[in-house]
């Protein structure tokens, strides 16, 4: 008598958390499209522990598997050397014991959100961004990659002698070096406020409130906005004169960023933006001053004009770039 063993399928398990949303996805052992994704909101779920394991329920009545991951990529907003691991901008930590014994997995890779999204990079398709101004990548040559989200993340890709190797930063807590008698007072400001001014107090969503404020001064406009989707709202709708001012700074600070960048690596292979900040205004953006002050390196200004800059579409990149990370292991 033969006996039928049914096979159980191999999968992994990765996830994007930042400070505002935490997103997972299913997959299968080798494979980087996704079966299914579960999204969170950080509010809604004060504790990490308790989502994880609702989070293995869920898949299981949806994929009608009980068994664990193979392997589990954690892409999480904040520095990985640390155990445990506290997530920037958010109440969340956990330790990669705890983790473990959760999902009752061994492999478990954790990695920078910004080094996920590096990984994505290099996989997505001309479908997947929108180039802003000229310039043209040559091949072979580091690649910078910045976004706003909750935060400000940065990353790069260098290349070595078989494939790019990434490079996490925690370049979004560098300095804000304003650049005129505006952005001056702003920094100012904010200072008075937060002591130190990174980049980050102005490129990220809770930034966009923050110029805002700053920009209001004392007037009674100053708290108008709770979150940063209404200041965006208001500023495309013709609503608010000072919220329009607010992303045409942003942009052009964020421009000014990127040129940094740019330079620091010699990112002649392309500069890519993602966060989920900027798509909400995409088309603001594009026609903004971010191009020109991308640029407005003095005389390094033919240098730069020569570097492409790529504004990614693609909504669930850090998902797909934690999927391509464990598929490089494979």
């Amino acid at each position: 008598m033969r006996v039928m063993i049914e096979m159980k399928p191999s999968w992994n398990l990765v996830a994007d958390i930042g400070g505002t949303n935490a997103r997972f996805a299913v997959l299968l052992t080798g494979e980087a499209n996704h079966l299914c994704e579960f999204h969170y909101s950080v509010e809604q779920q004060p504790q990490f522990q308790l989502l994880i394991e609702s989070l293995m329920q869920q898949i299981a009545g949806t994929t009608g598997w009980s068994h664990p991951p193979s392997k589990v990529c954690f892409a999480v907003a904040c520095p990985v050397d640390m155990d445990p691991l506290v997530i920037t901008n958010c109440p969340w930590q956990f330790s990669r014991h705890d983790l473990q014994q959760t999902l009752d997995c061994d492999n478990i890779l954790i990695i920078n959100d910004f080094a996920a999204m590096a990984y994505g990079v290099q996989a997505i398709s001309d479908a997947d961004v929108t180039q802003i101004g000229i310039g043209r990548a040559i091949v072979n040559k580091p690649i910078a990659i910045l976004g706003a989200g909750t935060g400000l993340g940065m990353a790069a890709l260098i290349p070595g002698s078989s494939r790019y190797q990434v490079i996490e930063t925690e370049g979004g807590h560098a300095d804000f070096a304003p650049l005129n008698d505006l952005q001056i007072h702003i920094n100012e400001t904010l200072k008075k406020e937060y002591g130190h001014v990174s980049l980050e107090r102005l490129l990220s969503g809770p930034g966009l409130l923050n110029i805002y404020k700053a920009l209001a001064g004392n007037s009674s406009d100053k708290q108008r906005f709770q979150q940063p989707r209404q200041l965006v709202e208001a500023a495309l709708h013709g609503r608010d004169e000072t919220a329009l001012q607010v992303l045409e700074l942003f942009s052009e600070v964020m421009g000014a960023a990127a040129g940094n960048l740019a330079l620091t690596y010699g990112a002649r292979g392309g500069v890519y933006i993602t966060g989920g900040v900027i798509p909400r205004f995409e088309q603001l953006f594009i026609a903004s001053r971010f191009r020109q002050k991308f640029e407005d390196k003095g005389r390094f200004r033919p240098y730069l004009s020569n570097i492409p800059t790529f504004l990614v579409t693609r909504d669930n990149l850090g998902l797909f770039g934690a999927a391509m990370s464990l598929n490089t292991t494979e």
